[in-house]
């Protein structure tokens, strides 16, 4: 059976095996040698990574460097206070997927999600395959499996509300809309007061821009949590729709990713990209 080669998956398994010769190559590796090495004719791969991301390879390469991370902490850097008083954030958010929210109350989140039935399917995303899980209420739970597998990413969304029910079904209608851009996602998010505040102004990052823990702490009202607020920013169970990707340190370096490095760096790059070429 042939590959789909118009599918976001099989364009991110193309990235995926280009940024590992990148990693290891370096910057300066060559069209080529990138197209040789994965068996693809120059031209097709420009083709195929161009329309993946929205731009060459060789200006993708750029934006996957750590100068780049640094260059978007000087650059876009966004005081979240001014974000929200210029409704930047409701412009771009995701293209034109618009979400909305709403928190457990204390007493559910302490249940650990008993009485919850969670709904989960696998499906294919931009980046690789995700793992999306969801309540009556909406989305609760998305993580990528591409880097710790399938029962690993489960395991790991899974053992957040113990207590839940979870019933492998068919999520399409939530998330074809999700991965395509369009529509809207309603997130149902599970977690304490705190990580929820921070979770929150992560979702007041526009796309193509970054933040730093140091702010999202000034943010929440805590500005000398610093490590609590990473740790939240960890938590995040709804990856990408809630950017905890977009969060940077203070240096320019990348930080942690739940769900890999290589996942943040291909995030922040497609995001950068995309907001340039547009």
């Amino acid at each position: 059976m042939q590959p789909d080669t118009n599918s976001p998956a099989y364009h991110y398994r193309v990235i995926a095996r280009a940024l590992d010769l990148i990693d290891a190559g370096g910057p300066q590796i060559s069209l080529d040698d990138l197209a040789g090495r994965m068996g693809m004719s120059p031209a097709h791969f420009q083709r195929t990574f161009s329309a993946w991301v929205g731009v060459s390879p060789k200006r993708y390469q750029q934006y996957l460097t750590l100068d780049h991370a640094k260059q978007l902490l000087a650059d876009r850097f966004t005081l979240l206070d001014t974000t929200l008083e210029t409704g930047l954030s409701g412009t771009s958010r995701l293209h034109d997927l618009f979400l909305r929210w709403e928190a457990m109350s204390p007493g559910e989140y302490a249940r650990a999600g008993e009485g919850l039935t969670i709904r989960y399917a696998f499906a294919p995303s931009p980046f690789g395959e995700a793992l999306v899980m969801a309540t009556d209420r909406g989305i609760c739970g998305l993580g990528f499996t591409e880097g710790p597998g399938r029962a690993a990413a489960l395991a790991d969304l899974t053992a957040r509300w113990p207590a839940a029910t979870y019933v492998e079904a068919d999520l399409t209608p939530l998330t074809k809309p999700l991965f395509d851009g369009r529509g809207e996602a309603q997130l149902h998010l599970i977690g304490a007061p705190f990580q929820i505040k921070v979770w929150e102004a992560l979702l007041q990052v526009p796309t193509g821009h970054v933040t730093t823990y140091s702010e999202i702490a000034q943010r929440v009202g805590h500005p000398t949590a610093q490590r609590a607020v990473g740790t939240a920013v960890g938590r995040n169970p709804i990856s990408w729709l809630i950017p905890c990707h977009r969060a940077l340190r203070k240096s320019g370096g990348l930080g942690g990713y739940h769900w890999g490095l290589p996942t943040k760096r291909a995030l922040l790059a497609w995001e950068a990209a995309r907001s340039d070429a547009a």
